[in-house]
């Protein structure tokens, strides 16, 4: 993992800056009555499923109802950004996309074409519909920093990208944000 309690956010921080400024926006992780949209690549399946179960179990922890999350299983990280502008952009609303994939890198260029595009696709989605679009996809050197990430601890990062997207869809919700 790369954060240290050096680098973490301070909460004590966050409430001296909440009062120099006229509105402070802080997102929770409360997921009543939302529904969520999942797409997850099949492509190094050992680390995504991993991924998967801790994404969901968070969310059905932070209140979102199972019937509320809607799955989309897709065959790698390349394929993940249409998928979840379909999520974002369908007849069934979504209040955020989680998108889960495994890139890791072998001999050949491949790692950067894949990974690149699929952080790109992501980003020009969630730019371009205003739905947030949160990134659990991992790029990594080796299997073992993969299974790493993805332990079935609060370090998984399926579990992290869940919290993400419940956060992005609070904050984006309140005051000068609310759409």
């Amino acid at each position: 993992m790369t954060s240290t309690s050096e680098t973490e956010f301070d909460p004590s921080v966050g409430e001296v800056i909440r009062a120099q400024v006229g509105e402070y926006l802080e997102g929770t992780h409360d997921g009543r009555g939302l529904r969520i949209g999942i797409v997850c690549a099949r492509f190094n399946g050992g680390i995504t499923t991993r991924l998967l179960g801790a994404a969901i179990m968070a969310l059905t922890e932070a209140g979102v109802d199972r019937s509320d999350i809607s799955l989309a299983w897709v065959p790698g990280a390349f394929e993940i950004p249409l998928a979840a502008q379909a999520f974002a952009t369908g007849p069934k609303a979504v209040g955020a996309v989680i998108t889960l994939g495994a890139v890791i890198r072998g001999d050949t260029g491949h790692y950067e074409v894949v990974a690149g595009e699929c952080a790109r696709g992501v980003q020009a989605v969630q730019l371009r519909t205003g739905v947030p679009i949160v990134f659990g996809v991992l790029t990594t050197n080796t299997i073992d920093q993969a299974l790493e990430r993805s332990l079935p601890d609060e370090t998984n990062k399926g579990r992290e990208s869940a919290l993400t997207a419940l956060e992005m869809v609070s904050v984006l919700g309140q005051g000068s944000l609310a759409r």
